[in-house]
């Protein structure tokens, strides 16, 4: 399906969500300027200049140039729960720096040079931190703990602001877990069907992770891609959460992976709890909200997602 003369810029083209959503927005026909660290990939839009997204007037002069009909702010400094710690200083500045200080030049470029231009903020499950109830909404309080989540709250705020004093289309989606072949090893879930893969070819014999009972609302990441492009496809922008509303235990994640590989989990996985390097809370989205709005719902069971990974790894 082709959408006739479209244009949008995809920050954080080359993760997974970015890959993901250039997929998708070339489907439909649109014209796209992605920007990742290792520069700049588009479709059928010629684009010499690199760009740095912390460079203010790098940043103006591409929406004044390009007058882009959307904007996808996917670029982040994050880090996984099992990744080692360095310095907080360190880990705090670069979050800010991406998260929040970048994301402000795309606002005030698009206010100042692009007004009609939509964008989208991708917010996670982070941000609740320690949540005050088991099920989150759009109406329960941030409490970040951590680098990640507070820089995130940044960004929301500068969402929120934008959209109700300067009327720019500035949409949220508060995003929990998904997952995609496109998933790097030092997040959970790949790091399980990796080590599975691993183990079939003769490369590891065990897998060792952090905590079996830790549980995660998971989802499968293009559904959520999906989900970005429903929201600013809507007349009025909003904060809304993208989640299944179901939690699945680590344990299960495995059990599915290690079967789909014709493994007996057993044999091969143990846990070390001294791995985790951040202890996370049970976090689990209501997204009726975007239902209601869109008519987005997940494609795919917990299971199903897992598979599909698996059979997608080498494309």
């Amino acid at each position: 399906m082709k959408t006739a003369n479209k244009k949008a810029i995809i920050v954080g083209a080359g993760g997974q969500d970015g890959k993901l959503l250039f997929k998708l927005l070339s489907d439909f026909g649109y014209a796209i300027i992605g920007l990742d660290k290792n520069g700049i990939k588009t479709n059928n839009v010629i684009w010499k200049n690199r760009i740095n997204i912390s460079n203010q007037n790098q940043v103006f002069s591409l929406i004044k140039k390009f007058k882009p009909d959307e904007i996808y702010y996917l670029a982040a400094y994050h880090f996984s729960s099992q990744d080692k710690r360095g310095d907080i200083y360190q880990e705090l500045r670069q979050s800010y720096e991406i998260n929040v200080l970048a994301f402000l030049n795309f606002l005030e470029g698009a206010r100042l040079f692009s007004a009609k231009t939509k964008i989208f903020y991708a917010g996670s499950s982070l941000l609740f931190g320690n949540a005050p109830t088991k099920i989150q909404t759009e109406k329960t309080p941030f409490k970040p703990t951590g680098a990640y989540g507070l820089s995130k709250e940044g960004g929301a705020n500068l969402c929120r602001l934008y959209r109700e004093k300067y009327q720019v289309f500035a949409a949220m989606g508060i995003m929990y877990n998904h997952e995609s072949q496109y998933r790097t090893a030092n997040f959970l879930s790949m790091k399980i069907i990796k080590g599975a893969k691993d183990i079939v070819d003769g490369k590891e014999q065990k897998l060792i992770v952090g905590d079996l009972k830790a549980r995660v609302d998971w989802g499968y990441a293009p559904d959520y891609v999906l989900a970005m492009k429903l929201i600013l496809n809507l007349k009025k922008a909003d904060d809304f959460i993208i989640a299944t509303g179901q939690a699945h235990s680590v344990l299960d994640f495995i059990k599915t992976a290690f079967k789909t590989f014709g493994l007996d989990w057993k044999k091969y996985v143990r846990e070390d709890k001294k791995i985790i390097g951040e202890k996370r809370n049970i976090l689990i989205g209501d997204s009726r909200k975007l239902k209601m709005a869109t008519g987005w719902k997940p494609s795919v069971s917990f299971s199903k997602m897992i598979e599909k990974i698996i059979n997608n790894l080498d494309k």
